[in-house]
């Protein structure tokens, strides 16, 4: 299952794909979303430290935590993860 959230920009497209998925170990850092607050999503690492991505609108805020939940809840884990300028295409299998 494929999900496109754009992002506010491409630095944010970029900080929320390495926040998301490390290719090597097929690992993935988010264990929580702490807050959303309009386009901004703050979410919380495996690590403890929190960080904040901005999506373009709230609509993308709505896809983005739909199609996170089930890999929070581990029913899923992200796949692949492609960047392409500010939109972020999620695959979770």
């Amino acid at each position: 299952m494929k999900a496109r959230v754009v992002c506010q920009d491409k630095h944010e497209a970029a900080k929320l794909a390495s926040l998301i998925f490390i290719r090597d170990g097929k690992e993935t850092f988010i264990s929580s979303i702490l807050n959303v607050y309009g386009t901004e999503i703050v979410i919380e690492l495996k690590d403890k430290s929190a960080h904040s991505i901005t999506l373009k609108d709230t609509i993308q805020v709505e896809i983005f935590t739909d199609f996170i939940q089930s890999v929070l809840d581990k029913a899923n884990q992200i796949v692949d993860i492609k960047i392409i300028i500010e939109t972020v295409e999620i695959t979770k299998g």
